[in-house]
């Protein structure tokens, strides 16, 4: 999901990487904000010419992500996360670049919580999907495959996985397993960009995915799983028991569990077909 986060009433447009554990922010909101340029576009061109002579790496730190502008459509935009953001900031005279600071603290402050105490995490996730109109049914199956999503990846802190893309890896690895697909061509057949691939699960495939990580964290837990490459065995074996289900329930159905069915608004499903 990317969110819109609000400073003094203005938006930011924002991303946060959950596997990386990373908020990204718009460049150009914040250039917008804290200099009130009409043009922030054409301020933020001058002023990475100007970091580039100088001798800044923060232009090679720039990451692209797709944002949707104020004409509908999505375009790629240059965003930076906090830390690089607080460096670019003291690149720009304003009386607003000490608020702004706070406002980022807070954010990151507010993540903070949520990994101290999941239960604000969820809470403000129950309410979000509630205005995005999910069921009630769908909301619980969602929370629920998260407390099981959030056993796992703590076993795997636990036995010796830590780097992001390690996480990345296995949860790809189940995810291939259970579905066939990889989890990035899942998100293709959904239509889906930067949204997170579980927001836009029916309930069978959540309930699916709960199964395929349940098993994997089971099985990891039962031969003592230590490191990636173990930890990769029993994914691989956690996925193919939710695949063997997943199969027995669509012989039986006729129905596909893996579909191309997301929650995108309207309009946006038409930029994307």
């Amino acid at each position: 999901m990317s969110p819109i986060k609000l400073f003094e009433q203005k938006k930011v447009r924002s991303h946060y990487d959950a596997e990386q554990e990373i908020w990204y922010f718009s460049v150009i909101d914040v250039i917008e904000i804290l200099t009130g340029s009409t043009i922030p576009k054409r301020y933020w061109t001058d002023l990475k010419k100007k970091l580039t002579k100088e001798g800044s790496q923060l232009y090679e730190e720039i990451v692209q992500l797709k944002f949707e502008s104020s004409d509908g459509k999505k375009y790629n935009t240059d965003c930076l996360d906090s830390q690089k953001l607080l460096r670019l900031i003291q690149s720009i005279p304003s009386p607003k670049a000490e608020p702004f600071k706070q406002w980022l603290a807070k954010v990151g402050y507010e993540r903070m919580q949520e990994l101290a105490d999941p239960a604000q995490s969820l809470d403000r996730a129950r309410e979000n999907w509630q205005k995005l109109g999910r069921s009630e049914k769908w909301i619980q199956q969602r929370m629920t495959g998260q407390e099981t999503r959030n056993k796992l990846t703590d076993y795997w802190k636990d036995s010796g996985v830590e780097k992001p893309d390690e996480f990345a890896l296995l949860t790809n690895i189940i995810h291939q397993e259970w579905t066939g697909l990889s989890v990035k061509k899942h998100k293709e057949v959904k239509g889906l960009e930067t949204q997170n691939l579980r927001d836009h699960m029916s309930e069978a495939e959540l309930i699916f995915t709960a199964l395929a990580e349940l098993s994997t964290r089971q099985i990891a837990e039962s031969d003592q799983a230590k490191g990636l490459i173990e930890n990769a065995k029993a994914s691989k074996k956690g996925g193919a028991i939710a695949k063997n289900a997943r199969i027995a329930l669509e012989d039986k159905t006729g129905k596909s569990v893996v579909t191309g069915e997301n929650f995108l608004p309207p309009a946006k499903k038409e930029l994307n077909e």
